[in-house]
């Protein structure tokens, strides 16, 4: 049995504890063991390992030992529930063990759960699984999370119901992180939203998801895109004395402002043009974002690119000109700039 679409999610999230083994594969091994966990958790439910109801056994030992497998489905728990053998890494080489298992299975024997990476279609393994009868096989793809997926999630971490633009949002930053790392933040909001029953907000979102710069930088930077030179001296004399270099302020101030270029070309606006970035810009930063992309106009920000990659060649070079001023004073001159599209 062959799972595709849609169907490998739903299947992961409740597996057929009748069917004698599940193959789960795919390029990504974090994309891999994310599913991995969600499917021994649902076959096996709390407290697996500590009731040893969980046994694990590595690719590279079943290729040693092929008996290994078909003695730890038939072993007997001293608790009660679903028991799991779970095969991590397998190679194609496995095939043979697992086949002699798969055949020899009953019901009340151990779940099998088979990790492997991406397998081709002449792989031994994944003919044996595809052409099972009972056994299902569950391809992960490279593929973002989708809303419906995310949103299992954050209802199991305790979030039921989530706005239009939060979800947005979340699928946005999907695109943008790995994995792991957007489980963990699903993970993080559920824990800041632990007992409060409000709304999950856009604003939360920012607050919560991975800094990309430094939030001081950041905050100069869009006093510099705003033009509040008033407020640009005292910030830049504390990051000054933090420590960082020129030549990173640089690239921030570069970096910013090729998102707001890019976003003043693109055909669905600057709200869209910020949300398709990589990484995306979402939630109250694309707002300020995007005021500052109408503020500045196509060709404006043209001249702010281009002024800023003469300073960082200059930041670049054998110079001896002082850096920290060399910055400055290219920032300055940014925020006096005149706005408005010309």
């Amino acid at each position: 049995m062959i799972l595709k679409g849609a169907e490998i999610n739903r299947y992961l999230a409740r597996p057929d504890p009748t069917r004698p083994a599940l193959l789960i594969y795919g390029q990504d091994a974090m994309r891999v063991a994310l599913k991995r966990a969600e499917a021994v958790a649902a076959l096996t439910g709390p407290n697996a390992d500590e009731e040893m109801r969980l046994t694990r056994i590595a690719g590279s030992e079943l290729r040693k030992d092929q008996t290994l497998l078909r003695d730890a489905i038939k072993e007997v728990g001293f608790f009660p529930g679903q028991r799991v053998v779970l095969v991590e890494d397998a190679p194609d080489a496995t095939a043979p063990a697992v086949e002699a298992a798969i055949n020899d299975w009953s019901h009340g024997d151990a779940a099998i759960v088979v990790t492997a990476g991406g397998l081709t279609k002449s792989s031994a393994l994944r003919k044996l699984f595809q052409t099972h009868k009972t056994a299902v096989t569950a391809p992960i793809y490279d593929d973002p999370p989708g809303q419906d997926e995310i949103a299992a999630w954050l209802s199991a971490a305790g979030l039921r119901e989530v706005p239009q633009a939060a979800m947005r949002d979340l699928v946005t930053l999907s695109r943008a992180l790995d994995p792991g790392d957007f489980r963990q933040m699903v993970e993080k909001i559920g824990l800041y939203k632990h007992g409060d029953s409000t709304p999950l907000e856009p604003a939360e979102i920012a607050l919560l998801a991975p800094s990309t710069v430094e939030a001081e930088v950041d905050d100069l930077i869009d006093i510099v895109a705003e033009g509040r030179t008033g407020d640009f001296g005292p910030l830049m004399r504390r990051i000054e004395a933090q420590g960082i270099l020129p030549v990173t302020i640089c690239i921030a101030a570069l970096r910013h402002f090729r998102a707001l270029h890019a976003a003043s070309a693109d055909p669905g606006g600057a709200q869209a043009g910020l949300s398709r970035l990589r990484p995306p810009v979402f939630g109250p930063r694309r707002d300020r974002m995007a005021r500052q992309v109408q503020a500045w106009g196509m060709r404006n920000l043209e001249d702010a690119l281009h002024h800023l990659l003469e300073t960082d060649l200059q930041l670049r070079s054998a110079t001896r000109a002082p850096q920290m001023p060399l910055i400055e004073r290219a920032l300055i001159r940014l925020a006096m700039m005149p706005r408005g599209s010309r």
